[in-house]
């Protein structure tokens, strides 16, 4: 199938084609069978790319049990000792691993997200056709020094290639820093690495990062929630070295989209710099050549935002079109009428969604309760 977009707005390709799962050369007019859609001033951007969520645990909400923390191991010990007695942790370990598992994918799917690190293990679910979105592989991780241990933690950094990369939780907290000093007396500070949330990092500690060629993902609503502070990564940023995540919401917001604004306000970052810290720029740092812009040759994992709409103000409600390798997922009533036979009307916080056939089939045989999200009639689905 052939689709050309036209009249896209600015900043962004006026055109863009679409044929089979990749971007196509634009420059020729219109083919015959070729499917037009006007975007009549619509901006067209690459899809996004989460660099940081636990997909499964995102069907709990916000969890704390203190005021604030000084680090992620008094959270985690919190929740341990909780396992067995809290309503809503019970409840969520209820749910199978692969239906929560596919609340993280639509999360991710309805804010944009075509793309996501998820920092655990390649379970096959994420790896079978239909899963909501891209998840990031091959990779190598650890989950952190504090539950993995320094001999398991350097054990799987050497078994990671180094054009693949190697995640770990690392300083998370405020009195943390010293786990950076171990990594690099373990050797694990490489091009390839990336590490999650860094609060603790010192500004010498983020030169030597950035000087290494290693990475750092930055989650701000996880910080501010466990930690009431999160770091000044300016000069990350302007190093080249830095990443963006939302976290899972049981610590973090409901979504990427939702991050953006405290990422522009607590860093003074422009709208470019947001959206090359989403597309390009991670799929640089992440190792992922095939995505992040809109370029001829590469994934059609597409993003359209309303004409005159700034990324860091758009909700999931906003987008206009969701697509994953030239497939639609999510659409305005406006577009989904290109795609009829493919699509089914849904509500999506209070407005009406048009959500890809297969998606919906999906949910509602895994029963998956999703805040803001009604399925119509599932006799559509027959």
């Amino acid at each position: 199938m052939s689709l050309l977009f036209i009249n896209g707005g600015e900043p962004g390709p006026e055109q863009l084609r679409v044929v089979g799962d990749r971007i196509a050369d634009a420059s020729a007019p219109p083919q015959p069978g070729e499917t037009v859609i006007d975007l009549q001033g619509d901006r067209l951007l690459p899809g996004l790319i989460n660099a940081h969520d636990h997909l499964q645990l995102n069907a709990l909400p916000r969890l704390r049990y203190r005021p604030r923390y000084s680090h992620v191991g008094e959270w985690i010990a919190d929740i341990d000792a909780r396992r067995a007695e809290d309503p809503l942790l019970r409840a969520n370990q209820a749910i199978p691993r692969e239906r929560r598992l596919l609340i993280g994918g639509l999360k991710n799917l309805l804010s944009g997200a075509t793309t996501v690190v998820h920092h655990d293990p390649l379970y096959p679910s994420l790896q079978a056709p239909g899963f909501p979105v891209r998840v990031l592989q091959p990779y190598g991780w650890s989950h952190s020094l504090g539950l993995d241990g320094a001999e398991q933690v350097q054990r799987s950094f050497r078994a990671t290639p180094l054009e693949q990369p190697w995640i770990i939780h690392a300083a998370e907290g405020l009195d943390q820093a010293d786990e950076f000093e171990l990594l690099d007396w373990l050797g694990c500070i490489a091009p390839n690495t990336v590490l999650i949330h860094g609060l603790a990092l010192t500004p010498a500690q983020q030169q030597r990062l950035a000087a290494r060629g290693a990475s750092l993902v930055w989650c701000p609503g996880s910080n501010l929630h466990l930690f009431w502070r999160t770091p000044e990564v300016r000069p990350l940023l302007e190093r080249g070295c830095l990443l963006l995540g939302s976290d899972s919401r049981i610590s973090g917001q409901r979504d990427l989209l939702d991050e953006l604004p405290l990422a522009r306000e607590l860093a003074g970052l422009s709208e470019p710099e947001l959206e090359a810290l989403l597309t390009a720029r991670a799929a640089e740092r992440l190792r992922l050549p095939d995505r992040g812009r809109l370029q001829a040759g590469l994934l059609a994992d597409l993003l359209v935002l309303p004409a005159g709409l700034r990324l860091s103000e758009a909700r999931r409600a906003d987008l206009r079109l969701v697509m994953l390798g030239g497939q639609p997922c999510s659409a305005h009533p406006l577009l989904a009428g290109h795609w009829e036979a493919e699509m089914l009307p849904v509500e999506l916080d209070g407005q009406p969604r048009w959500l890809a056939r297969e998606l919906v089939q999906q949910l509602a045989d895994a029963e998956i309760q999703e805040a803001g999200l009604a399925l119509k009639s599932t006799e559509l689905l027959t």
